[in-house]
């Protein structure tokens, strides 16, 4: 008898993972509503990454809007432009680099305002030589009078 029910309880389990219900969707496969914004903000996030990972500050500050807001799982949120960039001079610079995962980026219009930018990256800890998982973070930049900024930032982080 428990031979029977082992088995029974295989071909549910078997079932259960091989059969599509209603409630198990399936992630479509990401096409950008806009080719030219897509290739606009990867183009934007590239500047962003290097200006990031080779310390050039005054690169980051022409990126980000004056009303940035920065929400950050591990460490709360900023409201300051000049507060983020002292924290990236006096933590990250000549500490950390960014790495973006190759293919990850999706990118939505904002009608009359900018894109949302969505992706998974991941970071190598020059001083303890650690690197992070890939996490996901979302960037929304604005086009202020044709200059692409980034507003807001949520960064999250794998534990």
């Amino acid at each position: 008898m428990k031979k029977v029910y082992a088995v029974i309880v295989l071909l549910i389990v078997l079932s259960c993972t091989t059969t599509k219900h209603p409630w198990q969707l399936q992630v479509p496969t990401y096409k950008p509503e806009s080719q030219a914004l897509y290739d606009t903000i990867v183009h934007m996030d590239s500047l962003w990454e290097d200006a990031y990972n080779n310390c050039r500050l005054e690169v980051q500050g022409l990126l980000m809007s004056d009303s940035l807001e920065y929400y950050h799982d591990r460490n709360g949120v900023l409201t300051s432009k000049a507060e983020l960039i002292t924290v990236l001079k006096n933590e990250i610079c000549g500490k950390v680099t960014r790495e973006l995962l190759d293919g990850s980026i999706e990118v939505y219009p904002i009608k009359d305002y900018g894109a949302v930018q969505m992706g998974y990256h991941r970071f190598h800890n020059k001083v303890d030589t650690t690197m992070s998982n890939y996490s996901p973070f979302v960037h929304i930049w604005r086009n202020e009078k044709g200059q692409w900024r980034i507003t807001r930032v949520v960064s999250l982080h794998s534990r």
